[in-house]
């Protein structure tokens, strides 16, 4: 049974393939032609597919790189530029050592720090010191003196600083007493011989050991930045004794004749100063026997040049007087 089933389906396909080859004898020929018509015409579009499929990401791919570009260069542009105009000037500056006072304190600053005074750049540009040590000797200054104009080097003031009142629209020091009445210059106390008086500041003086006695400090520091060639400093130092109060005429008088001896005749600011303080409070001076005796023993110019400042206010005086009242004959 299965050897006739089998026999028949053999002979059927045997049949239906003789029929194809047949039939096909005839339709070859054309289904070839058509074939190969259709085939050499995907042929021709592939390719142009593929080159536009392909440059659809170039053209893709240069539009982001335009973009990146430009988000770079406006990136660029928004940052602020920093280029050293000196490629030196990031290196640290060098260490030198002062050493300051008879007792050789040491002080150690910035060589840039010190330059900003012409006294120090002429020490550190001609050799002044040892080039190994790196080490400026100054025997005759006081180290608390040295240290208020480092301070102001660094800093740009010295303590006491000066600090603005916003509430009263002027200017006082820190830590300074704020007495009952307040005058707008120094003030002498007549109570008060020597030391210091009660009202005044505990940093207004300076022990100066060259002398012996108290400075004030304002006064000192006035007379080193002469020494160094720093003008903004002494304007500062100025301003600021024109802030002490209380002060005990022992005090201003040797003040007075520290700056006559440590400044040059040319100099028109503290020597008025002072003078313009005497005369103010010539009352106070007139019964202090501080003054009488330090007239007395003389050696300063200061007297000299308080005589022709007496003179030339009582010259303005009493001719202001002469404007006001009419002559008469």
């Amino acid at each position: 049974m299965f050897k006739r089933s089998f026999r028949s389906q053999d002979q059927t396909r045997v049949d239906k393939a003789a029929r194809l080859k047949k039939n096909g004898s005839s339709r070859e020929p054309t289904k070839l032609t058509k074939l190969q018509k259709s085939l050499t015409e995907k042929d021709q579009q592939q390719p142009q597919h593929a080159q536009h499929q392909h440059a659809q990401p170039q053209h893709a791919q240069h539009q982001h790189a335009q973009r990146a570009q430009h988000q770079h260069q406006h990136h660029q542009a928004s940052m602020p530029s920093h280029q050293p105009s000196n490629p030196q000037s990031t290196a640290p500056s060098p260490i030198v050592t002062l050493t300051v006072g008879r007792e050789g304190r040491l002080f150690a600053a910035h060589e840039d720090v010190l330059r900003q005074s012409p006294f120090f750049t002429a020490a550190c540009s001609e050799n002044f010191f040892d080039a190994q040590n790196r080490r400026i000797s100054l025997p005759d200054e006081e180290p608390e003196v040295f240290s208020a104009v480092l301070e102001y080097l660094y800093k740009g003031d010295y303590y006491p600083r000066l600090i603005h009142n916003r509430q009263r629209n002027s200017w006082e020091l820190e830590d300074q007493p704020k007495p009952a009445s307040r005058s707008p210059h120094p003030s002498p106390n007549p109570q008060a011989a020597g030391g210091r008086a009660a009202g005044a500041s505990p940093e207004a003086a300076v022990y100066i050991s060259s002398i012996g006695a108290d400075i004030l400090r304002d006064t000192v520091v006035y007379c080193a930045a002469e020494r160094y060639g720093l003008d903004e400093l002494k304007r500062l130092a100025l301003r600021k004794q024109g802030l002490q109060a209380g002060i005990d005429v022992g005090t201003i008088l040797r003040s007075a004749q520290y700056a006559y001896a440590h400044t040059p005749d040319s100099d028109s600011r503290l020597r008025a100063h002072y003078l313009a303080l005497i005369i103010r409070c010539r009352k106070t001076f007139k019964r202090s026997g501080t003054m009488q005796a330090e007239m007395e023993a003389g050696g300063s110019k200061l007297f000299f040049d308080l005589f022709v400042a007496m003179c030339n206010h009582l010259d303005d005086v009493i001719e202001v007087s002469n404007v006001r009242t009419p002559k008469t004959v």
